[in-house]
């Protein structure tokens, strides 16, 4: 029992440290961590006790949990035990709002350092999980992009999907992204929120909601939410948003996802953003063809040198951007190029649309909109404009707004697929999954007696790379050859 003591002493004053709660709380912040887990009573020791961080010492208080039928042993359970304890060391939301605008007033940067290192620091950031993550560079002709193996969220265990079988759906929240998640203890199913705080921010005249993702994807990694439950959309609203919030926040970027099936992310239901501080190898893409529109004399309009059809806009007048943006919009969502396989509307149903990002140049703001469309066909029933077959072993999820800026995101199944890749070419005993094994033939022709232990993982990087890039190629809707270059003029020539 004087483990657990020891552990719940060092959870207090790390929150203290970590500057989550004043020594005058540390009483109350311990009585509640007691209460959670069943103890009535407490005793400090002088004993030595090796120094964790709070991951891991949430951890061990969740492992006693578990052996003392305190909670059940799933996935779930011990997430909703783990956000209960930490939510003993978070202020209410009203506190860290005010914290927040304060801080905001001296410089908007203090404002989200602030914002950002409590999320981290009360676990709501699964900073520990994140750490396992393989991430890496690739040299491309675009530039370097940046690739992650996800492994840091965790794959549910056979007891938590049997139970889930049972589960009925009650509708609140009403999806992962509403308000109402703030503070919600979870449940089977529904991921445990007690530790999940948000910041108010108006924009427009109306309430949007900046927290950050729980998996950060990239530094800083924040989302922008609709205080309202509604559809994903873009429109001329879309882009004023985005452009008020680098006003307010200009050290950050932010992107919305379209908001067309295929093309568009993960959650088309809630209307949101994201964003973060940092910079993505689409912002580092050089500029092309530079053009101008006569009615939008002051805005500087350009493609740049990417895999994706891109329209880059820059000024240093938000409404002028906000026009010219609209103005391509309407323009392309009515837009149909048959010479290249671009159709505005089959019937009555629209699949052009545009996945817009913005981020500060100095004095200007600059604005990429990404043109997608979602058609499908028989060769190609996942999307024209998506990755095809021949990188659906690597990548087959749809390219959203983080892999249009250059970031892929691999399923954690390609840790050890790779493995096994590397294997074959090293002529090891081998078990290459089968969607796996003409890419590794091509390899092992490819790089014929080039191959050892100390390049093989080189090897196998730089090809998942090439077949990111190649998965980027497929979703643009005007191709990089001659009749694609030409087909993207006569689109801006419209214009």
């Amino acid at each position: 029992m004087q483990v657990i003591y020891n552990v719940i002493q060092q959870l207090v004053s790390q929150a203290v440290t970590a500057k989550l709660i004043e020594e005058e709380d540390m009483i109350y912040a311990r009585n509640q961590v007691l209460a959670l887990l069943g103890l009535e009573a407490y005793s400090e020791t002088d004993e030595e006790f090796e120094e964790k961080e709070i991951p891991d010492l949430l951890d061990i208080l969740v492992e006693y949990a578990c052996k003392n039928n305190i909670i059940e042993d799933y996935f779930d359970s011990k997430e909703i035990l783990s956000s209960k304890i930490m939510n003993c060391f978070v202020a209410r939301p009203s506190t860290i709002n005010r914290n927040f605008y304060e801080l905001y007033e001296q410089n908007p940067k203090q404002a989200t350092d602030y914002f950002y290192e409590l999320s981290r620091n009360s676990n709501y950031i699964q900073t520990k999980r994140i750490q396992k993550n393989i991430v890496y560079q690739v040299a491309t002709e675009y530039g370097d992009l940046d690739i992650t193996i996800n492994l840091s969220k965790p794959e549910k265990d056979p007891k938590q999907i049997e139970k889930e079988k049972t589960v009925e759906s009650i509708g609140y929240p009403t999806c992962l992204l509403c308000a109402e998640n703030e503070g919600y203890a979870g449940r089977l199913g529904h991921p445990a929120r007690s530790n999940h705080r948000v910041i108010r921010v108006e924009l427009e005249g109306e309430e949007w909601m900046l927290q950050y993702s729980p998996y950060l994807y990239y530094r800083e990694h924040c989302i922008l939410l609709s205080g309202q439950h509604r559809n994903m959309v873009i429109n001329r609203n879309t882009f004023t948003n985005l452009l008020k919030f680098v006003e307010r926040f200009p050290h950050y970027f932010i992107g919305s996802n379209a908001d067309l099936p295929i093309v568009g992310g993960s959650i088309l239901s809630h209307d949101h953003y994201q964003g973060g501080r940092y910079e993505f190898p689409m912002a580092r893409a050089a500029s092309e063809e530079t053009f101008r529109i006569n009615k939008f004399s002051n805005v500087e309009c350009s493609t740049i040198k990417w895999p994706m059809s891109v329209i880059r806009l820059r000024s240093n007048e938000i409404q002028s951007l906000v026009d010219t943006s609209d103005y391509i919009l309407q323009k392309w969502k009515g837009y149909s190029d048959p010479f290249v396989g671009i159709y505005a509307f089959s019937e009555n149903t629209p699949h052009n649309t545009i996945t817009p990002i913005v981020r500060m140049r100095g004095e200007l703001y600059e604005m990429d909109l990404v043109l997608r469309n979602n058609r499908t066909s028989e060769q190609h029933p996942l999307g024209i404009f998506h990755p095809h077959a021949d990188v659906h072993h690597i990548k087959r999820e749809n390219i959203g707004l983080i892999e249009v800026m250059g970031l892929a995101v691999l399923p954690a199944r390609l840790k050890d697929e790779l493995k096994e890749v590397g294997k074959f070419l090293l002529d090891e005993r081998h078990s290459i999954a089968e969607y796996h094994q003409e890419w590794a033939k091509q390899l092992k022709a490819k790089y014929k007696d080039q191959h050892n232990e100390q390049n093989v993982e080189r090897i196998l990087r730089e090809e998942v790379g090439a077949k990111f890039k190649k998965a980027l190629e497929d979703a643009s809707v005007y191709k990089r050859d001659k009749d694609g270059k030409q087909a993207f003029n006569r689109f801006i020539e419209t214009l």
